[in-house]
């Protein structure tokens, strides 16, 4: 066998190698996302993705006016909604009554707006504005 059969045959078989190799990896990148990485998901954000209204707010308030009680109330929320025991939207006032159940009373800011003149006005504005007027 001459010198440069040899060096043809050694670039296939060199070609096949990287082909064979290419085909590995395309396979691979063709899997869905959940079987070529398995990290675990945060329990808070199980959480927030079955939030609706104003969800997020009381969650955000209850943390930092209660961070301990909060993380473990998550926790075992994230795991109901994983287990399929929770399979609905959780709106403020039901995450709201849930932490009043256990205990937690979760303050948020409470704003009154009325209406005056056409605009809307907190009802503290509103009720200075007519105690000046006097």
């Amino acid at each position: 066998m001459s010198e440069e059969d040899s060096e043809l045959e050694r670039l296939k078989a060199k070609r096949l190698a990287e082909m064979q190799k290419n085909l590995v990896s395309k396979k691979d990148s063709q899997k869905p996302p959940e079987q070529t990485q398995q990290k675990p998901e945060n329990p808070r954000d199980i959480l927030v993705k079955v939030l609706g209204f104003r969800g997020l707010e009381v969650l955000e308030n209850a943390e930092s006016q209660f961070p301990n009680e909060t993380r473990i109330i998550v926790q075992k929320l994230s795991e109901l909604i994983k287990s399929g025991e929770i399979n609905e939207t959780i709106d403020g006032g039901k995450l709201m009554t849930l932490f009043r159940s256990v205990g937690l009373n979760v303050r948020l800011e409470t704003k009154i707006n009325v209406e005056q003149d056409g605009k809307f006005v907190s009802l503290s504005d509103k009720l200075q504005s007519s105690k000046d007027d006097d």
